[in-house]
């Protein structure tokens, strides 16, 4: 097994663990996250106004839905508390950057998904400290680190708000070489999430393998009732079939890189904690449960 092989003599190289948490890990972030503000327009973040109603159900689906599911699923499983805090971790991120590709191919309303991404993403800067302080308590009791969760905010603002906020500044300012070069950009994006989904497998490598069973069926259930979830509160408050399908796409498809970012943060020791397996797995598990969840609720809401 060449993938196990490679991941226990990867577990192993400890020198440069702190290396990868102090500065790889973070930068790797900021560099999706401007990613993410290159391909955005400030006509983007003014959808909050032209679509409310669209805009105000799917950060509520994010911010408030999906975290109750999550924490839903994980209590009624046996997970160990490193686990069942990493899943809560990552309830609380954003929608990734590839979720506007997804809702393309779901039939969804593409540019409701940009401004998604874009505004639960700056969101995420005061929302996340603040959530993950409470389940840390919650799930990891008298072992919880002690957390700064003021420090792990202003953390996160210079690492995705503020990459965010130049990625459209530089758009605003050249959108022909914006244009000309947001196609290379995505593909660093893409590599960078790759690697960084490799190095946390890797460095809880045996956590993973002994856990699998179990934390396999609760990703991909919470990604299966988030899919479904989406598309049901919409249609409840009236929205568009196409508004729904986005909305689904946004839910599922989590910032993954932000969730093993900030577990390092939590985690606070030198490499990546268990606290990030979940987010890694659910980094290569939400693509296998998204692409053929969304195309088959295209067929049966995609039309309405």
């Amino acid at each position: 097994m060449v993938l196990p092989r490679f991941c226990a003599s990867f577990a192993e190289t400890r020198e440069d663990k702190g290396m990868l948490l102090e500065v790889a890990l973070p930068l790797a972030l900021a560099i999706i996250m401007f990613s993410l503000g290159f391909g955005l327009t400030f006509a983007d973040f003014g959808r909050v106004f032209s679509l409310p109603r669209a805009v105000l159900t799917g950060i509520l689906m994010q911010v408030v839905a999906l975290p109750v599911v999550a924490f839903v699923l994980v209590s009624l499983t046996s997970l160990p508390p490193g686990l069942a805090l990493g899943v809560m971790i990552l309830s609380f991120c954003p929608g990734g950057v590839t979720s506007s590709i997804l809702t393309k191919l779901a039939g969804g309303t593409v540019a409701l998904s940009i401004t998604l991404t874009a505004v639960v993403s700056l969101l995420s800067v005061l929302t996340v400290p603040a959530l993950v302080g409470w389940s840390t308590d919650y799930f990891l009791g008298s072992a919880a680190p002690d957390l700064n969760v003021t420090a792990i905010g202003m953390s996160m603002f210079v690492i995705t708000a503020v990459p965010v906020m130049i990625g459209v500044l530089l758009r605003f300012v050249a959108p022909a070489f914006a244009d000309r070069h947001e196609g290379k950009v995505s593909l660093v994006a893409l590599v960078l999430f790759v690697i960084m989904v490799a190095a946390a497998l890797a460095d809880n490598w045996a956590m993973f393998a002994a856990n699998l069973g179990t934390l396999a069926p609760v990703l991909i259930g919470l990604n299966a009732v988030l899919l479904l979830l989406g598309v049901v509160v919409a249609r409840v408050v009236g929205l568009s079939g196409a508004d729904g399908l986005c909305i689904s796409v946004e839910m599922a498809v989590q910032n993954a890189t932000l969730g093993i970012t900030v577990a390092g943060m939590v985690g606070a020791v030198a490499g990546i904690p268990e606290y990030a397996v979940p987010s890694a797995v659910y980094g290569i598990t939400m693509f296998v449960v998204t692409i053929p969840g969304v195309c088959l609720l295209r067929l049966i809401f995609g039309k309405t």
